[in-house]
This record gives C-alpha cells, sequence and structure tokens, in this order.
C-alpha cells in the first residue's frame, strides 16, 4: 500500500514538474516572442504612414475650382479639424475600447477565432482601428491567415512609434466611404458638400457607417440600409455615453441632404487650365527638390472664373457642328497671368490642349513681331513700299517664292506699312523681311520667346514658323505691356501638406524687349485692322467686327490653308485664338474662316463689359500726327477723305503737308483735267475765257 503511494506521489510530483517545466517553457517562450517582436519593431522602425493625398487648385479669389488625384481621392486634415461627431461616431462604431488597448482586442479577437474555427474559413474579423489603419496603408482587404498576421505586426509597431491620436487621425483620412473619395474629408465634400469640420451628428453617423460596406451602406445607393446603420451607431453613441438621449432624437429625426451631383459638376471648371497649371507646378516643385507626387498640394491659380465662363460661352456660341477645334487663352498685359484658358471643344473626348501643345503655322499674326523689328530698324508707319506682283529669287538664285494676297488681288499703287499691316498684304511683309534680314527676324522672334529657324525662306514673314497660341499670345502681351517682358504662369502660390508656403509668385525684374515707343506705335497700327479708312483692294481685316465693338483695341487675324487666328489686346487684357482641326484638314466653309474673330469679340466685349474705354497712353517719346493715308503726308482740308491719327517717333514725323496737284497720277485723267480747267477759268477775272451763258 505504502509502495503504491509512492509511486503515485513520484508520479504527481514527476507530472507536476513536467507541467511545470512546460508552464515555464511557454512563458519563456512568451517573454521570447515578446522580446523579439519588440526587437523586430525596432529593427523594422516606424512604418511610414506617407498615403497618396489630392492636391486642390484655387482660382485668383481663393475659391476651390478643382483637384488632381492618382489612385485615390484623399484631402489630408488634422484630427482637430474633424467634426468630434465624426470621431466619437468612429470609435464607437468601429472600435469603443481604441484609447484604452494597444493595438489588439482580445476579447473580439477570442470571439472571432471560434466563429472562425466553427466556418472553418476566415469568415469574422475582430480588427481594431489601429489594425484597420495598417490594413489601408500597407495590405490588401483578402481574407487570409497571412494578411492577418501581417497586420498585427504593422498594427504593433503602429502602436509602439505613434500616438493614439496620430493613428486615429491616419484611420479617418484613408478609409474608404465609397464612389472613390477615401478619407472624411473628400467623403465629407462629396456626400454634404461641406468640410467634415462642419458635419452635423445625423451626417457624421451616417459617414461613420459607411466604411464598414461602402457598396451596402453609401445613403446614394441604399439610403435605408444606410439610415439604419445611422441610428444603430447613434444608438451605440448614446449607449457609450458620448451622447445625451435628447441629441440622438434630433439626429434620428434630421433629414440628410445630399449634394454629389453639386460637387461632381464643380469638378469640370476649366480642365484644360489644370493641366497646365499641374506641369508648371511640377517643374516649379522639382526646381526646389520636390516631387509633385507627393501630393497635398493647395495650389492658387491665376484663373479668374469670369473670364473662363465668358470664354466657354464664346466658344459654345460660335463653334459650327463639325470637328472644327479651338484654343483659347486670355492674359493680364501688367503681370503675365493667365485668366481663362480653353484648349478644346470637349475635354472629356479629347484632353489633348491646343493652346499650349499644339504646334501651328500663325499666318499673318507673326507680321506685328516682323514690323516691330522693322521699326527697330528705321521704318515708320508711313513707310511706303510697291506692293505689286513680285516674284522673289533666294537660295543663291535657285528658288523663286511669289506671294499672294488672301483674295489674290494686289495694290495698284505704293502702300504704306500701317496700310499694309491693316489690309494684311503679304507683298509688303516679304520685302520688309528682305530688307531687314534673317538675322534680325530670328533675333526678334527670340526676344519674344517665339520658335525661330536657320532657314532663310520668303515665306516665314507670312507665319510659316509653327508656335503655340500660348506662345504667341504672350509675345502679343509683351506688346501691350510697352514692350516690356513677361512670361505667361498661371500660379500664385503652392503649400505643401502641413500647410507651408514653398513657393509664392515673385513679378521677375522688368526687361524691355523692344523699346516703348515702338511698342506703342505698334499697338496704334493694330488698332488699325478694324478701321475702314484703310480698306483698299481688300477691306482693313477686323472690319466684320467692328459693330459689336464698344471698346479700343488692338489686334491681327491670320489665315493659312488650316488655321485661323485672331490675337489682340486691350489696356486690360490680352486674347489669342485659335480654329482648325487636328489632323490638319483644310478650312473649307464660310462657318471656319468666320468663327475665329466671332470668338475673339464676343469674349472681349464679355470681359470688358461694365469696364470704361481706356485709350493706350503714347508714352512721351512719340508724337500724334493726323496723316493722309495715300500719300503719309501731314492731312489738311485739300484731302479730307482719307486721314488718320498715326503715332510716330518725333523725329519721324512728317513735314510735308498733302496738296492737290494737277499732274498727280490719280488726278489726272481727261474728265478731272476739263472740270479743273472750267474751274479755274471760272475763278479767273477775265470774261473772254469764261464760257457764255446759253
Amino acid at each position: 500500500m505504502k509502495r503504491r503511494q509512492y509511486f503515485k506521489k513520484k508520479t504527481r510530483k514527476k507530472w507536476s514538474k513536467n507541467v511545470l517545466l512546460v508552464m515555464v517553457a511557454l512563458a519563456s517562450a512568451f517573454v521570447v516572442s515578446i522580446l523579439s517582436l519588440r526587437v523586430y519593431a525596432q529593427i523594422a522602425g516606424a512604418p511610414p504612414l506617407t498615403v497618396p493625398k489630392a492636391s486642390i487648385f484655387l482660382d485668383n479669389q481663393n475659391n476651390q475650382i478643382g483637384d488632381y488625384y492618382t489612385d485615390e481621392r484623399r484631402y489630408w486634415v488634422a484630427i482637430d479639424e474633424l467634426s468630434p461627431y465624426l470621431i466619437d461616431a468612429t470609435i464607437a462604431v468601429e472600435d469603443k475600447d481604441f484609447y484604452e488597448h494597444g493595438g489588439f482586442d482580445y476579447s473580439r479577437i477570442a470571439g472571432a477565432l471560434l466563429a472562425d474555427l466553427k466556418a472553418g474559413s476566415k469568415v469574422q474579423g475582430a480588427s481594431t482601428l489601429t489594425q484597420q489603419y495598417a490594413r489601408n496603408l500597407f495590405l490588401t482587404h483578402e481574407k487570409t491567415w497571412t494578411r492577418k498576421i501581417n497586420e498585427a505586426l504593422y498594427a504593433y509597431r503602429l502602436e509602439i512609434f505613434y500616438g493614439k491620436d496620430e493613428i486615429l487621425e491616419g484611420y479617418l483620412n484613408t478609409v474608404y466611404y465609397g464612389h472613390g473619395m477615401y478619407g472624411a474629408e473628400a467623403a465629407s465634400r462629396y456626400y454634404f458638400g461641406k468640410s467634415s469640420s462642419d458635419l452635423t451628428l445625423a451626417e457624421a453617423a451616417m459617414l461613420a457607417g459607411i466604411p464598414k460596406g461602402p457598396t451596402y451602406y453609401s445613403p446614394l445607393a441604399n439610403e435605408q440600409k444606410a439610415t439604419e446603420r445611422q441610428q444603430l451607431i447613434l444608438s451605440l453613441m448614446e449607449s457609450q455615453g458620448k451622447i445625451t438621449a435628447s441629441e440622438k432624437e434630433r439626429g434620428v429625426s434630421e433629414q440628410l441632404v445630399y449634394k454629389s451631383d453639386e460637387w461632381i459638376a464643380s469638378k469640370s471648371i476649366a480642365p484644360y487650365f489644370l493641366d497646365v497649371v499641374w506641369a508648371e507646378a511640377s517643374e516649379i516643385l522639382e526646381s526646389q527638390n520636390l516631387n509633385i507626387s507627393e501630393g497635398g498640394w493647395k495650389i492658387k491659380t491665376t484663373l479668374n472664373q469670369a473670364h473662363q465662363q465668358a470664354a466657354e460661352q464664346a466658344v459654345a456660341n460660335h463653334m459650327p457642328d463639325s470637328e472644327l477645334q479651338v484654343g483659347l487663352v486670355s492674359m493680364d498685359p501688367t503681370t503675365g497671368f493667365v485668366t481663362a484658358l480653353v484648349g478644346g471643344r470637349d475635354y472629356g473626348t479629347s484632353s489633348f490642349n491646343r493652346v499650349t501643345l499644339a504646334q501651328r503655322q500663325p499666318g499673318s499674326t507673326i507680321k506685328p513681331i516682323l514690323y516691330t523689328a522693322a521699326l527697330e530698324k528705321g521704318y515708320t508707319p508711313m513707310t511706303f513700299k510697291d506692293v505689286s506682283q513680285t516674284t522673289f529669287t533666294y537660295d543663291n538664285g535657285r528658288q523663286t517664292y511669289t506671294p499672294k494676297n488672301v483674295n489674290g488681288q494686289f495694290a495698284t499703287h505704293e502702300m504704306s506699312l500701317a496700310q499694309a499691316l491693316a489690309i494684311s498684304d503679304n507683298v509688303y511683309a516679304v520685302k520688309t523681311l528682305q530688307d531687314i534680314g534673317y538675322p534680325s527676324f530670328r533675333n526678334i522672334l527670340e526676344r519674344f520667346q517665339l520658335n525661330s529657324t536657320k532657314s532663310e525662306s520668303p515665306s516665314i514673314a507670312l507665319g510659316t514658323i509653327e508656335t503655340s497660341l500660348y506662345a504667341l499670345t504672350n509675345a502679343y502681351n509683351i506688346l501691350a505691356a510697352g514692350g516690356e517682358s513677361l512670361h505667361a504662369t498661371t500660379i500664385l502660390s503652392i503649400e505643401n501638406a502641413k500647410g507651408q508656403i514653398v513657393y509664392e509668385y515673385e513679378q521677375p525684374k522688368n526687361e524691355q524687349v523692344v523699346t516703348e515707343a515702338d511698342a506703342y506705335i505698334m499697338t496704334q497700327m493694330l488698332t488699325g485692322i478694324f478701321d475702314p479708312v484703310f480698306s483698299d483692294y481688300s477691306p482693313a481685316t477686323g472690319v466684320s467686327i467692328r459693330p459689336k465693338m464698344t471698346h479700343t483695341y488692338a489686334a491681327k487675324s491670320g489665315t493659312t490653308n488650316s488655321d485661323q487666328w485672331m490675337v489682340g489686346y486691350s489696356t486690360h487684357l490680352t486674347t489669342g485664338v485659335w480654329n482648325g482641326y487636328d489632323h490638319g484638314k483644310n478650312l473649307s466653309t464660310q462657318a471656319d474662316n468666320s468663327t475665329t474673330k466671332q470668338v475673339w469679340i464676343d469674349f472681349m466685349e464679355a470681359v470688358h463689359k461694365g469696364l470704361p474705354n481706356e485709350e493706350f497712353v503714347p508714352p512721351s517719346t512719340v508724337e500724334g500726327v493726323v496723316i493722309d493715308i495715300a500719300s503719309g503726308k501731314i492731312a489738311n482740308e485739300a484731302c479730307p477723305e482719307n486721314q488718320r491719327l498715326v503715332y510716330v517717333k518725333a523725329e519721324d514725323v512728317p513735314e510735308e503737308k498733302c496738296s492737290t496737284y494737277w499732274f498727280d497720277s490719280d488726278w489726272f485723267n481727261q474728265e478731272s483735267l476739263e472740270n479743273s480747267w472750267d474751274s479755274l477759268l471760272n475763278w479767273l477775272p477775265f470774261e473772254l475765257f469764261k464760257e457764255p451763258v446759253q
């Protein structure tokens, strides 16, 4: 008996010892695991919290006009800028012990494990907000044990290296709320048209219910299910002491108004313009060793929404029912700020920007640049040339070129520079190029930031060197600025995701591209395209839109087989319009050829409505003189029909007055001679020379 008890006692001791050893081993393993986990966490370091963020665009009055995002639309906001209701609602439904646990809710894990074992697969989750945040940042949403283990490891590292508020802020800025919206701010703007800081209790509870299943609980997808979940969350908030019973009742009874349609519509503001902004911002940030792909930028732009709306309306009113395309851009002549931009008929159909990316032949719109170079070489508005049909020889005599005018006609008399520009005479342009020389033309093109060429073909005087509408409009803007250098820009400032200003526009030091006198003289000549006094074998090129004008403009049109241009300015604004076909199809209809001027004048009149008409102010280095257009001499009562105020440099003021001579070529014909002879006889006091009275 004693022997049996002895062996039992010995067995119990051995068993107890084994159990103790196992427990010690398990405890040691647990401690080693914890230590190993800690060592792993320390070696791995803090997991990065960087996520893609949408960059937002503001107009020049700080109104949001759009955003740019890669895969996820997200606007990052600090936790103290979020509605407290949204924070409480999210914690109540997703993780009520968030501020107490260390990243894991063990009671929920145990319950989930039992459910999974019964089902034989991963069917129920027990993820805390920390674990969900880890999944949002680093993992997929597949239901596997491998993903769950990785999720736990990331969650542990997050809890070690970051505070609870940082984790909660990250979660609320990364969780998916449906309809492409990531983060509370994007969701709040999308569903309710307001910032997440302004959410009411009912709105916050509605949003907090969506991440459970955006397909099922979005109020736009299934309002009944979404409302049921919202009311469940309000009840949880009450039971957890986050709101009172009366607050809950107010939340339940509040009628929610959704603004998603307004939000979607607001995304279509000036999409071509925003593409230009993004490209310019990329260059600016790259110059500072910053990467625009980080996102989260707040970019204040130069866009004037009233100008943009006027541009889009002018395009809509005049574009024919065809495949004709359009480009329009307007710039401030005092700053170079781009105030409006339309890069095509429909961004949704084609995002190709015809203002900045298309390189086309500008035709006669290049002539003001050519003639500005001529002014530097001593030309005046009253420099006359023979513009009859002419054949030019070039390339050392190996080639010839015979320019034609748009209507196939030529003048039968000499013509001044001012008139040649007004009616767009092509012979005058080519003769001017040959006179001033190709190097001078090349030099001024480069000063005006336009493309140049080493080619010495006479045709480049007529705009065969390709350029963009953006560059050409900027060149005219330099003339509008009195010859001062301007660089078109779309950006006023850039802030990073932390609200720090990393770039702010500063007006560069002004440099004269051409003298103020030459710029002004050219401006005054460009007003001539609207003046019928210059009409000759062809009308002045702007007289067709003169009836719509209520302000003073300086402009030039241009035509090629496949392009129509109109670029010009007032004292307030410079605008360029182009029309053509994307694939070089020739312009063939009246609508093709008339659209450009109509779009230009309608836009200019719309943006100047209500503004006083301002004349271009002459510098002290020029003088105005009334000239007889036909002769280029000072006008008087002897030549009353074709007079115009012309500005020239002081040293170029004509001294000779116009007069009528018997043997002027236009006067000397039989009928005029007889009439003049009769007048002379009637004037003389000799009765014998007078005709007898019948």
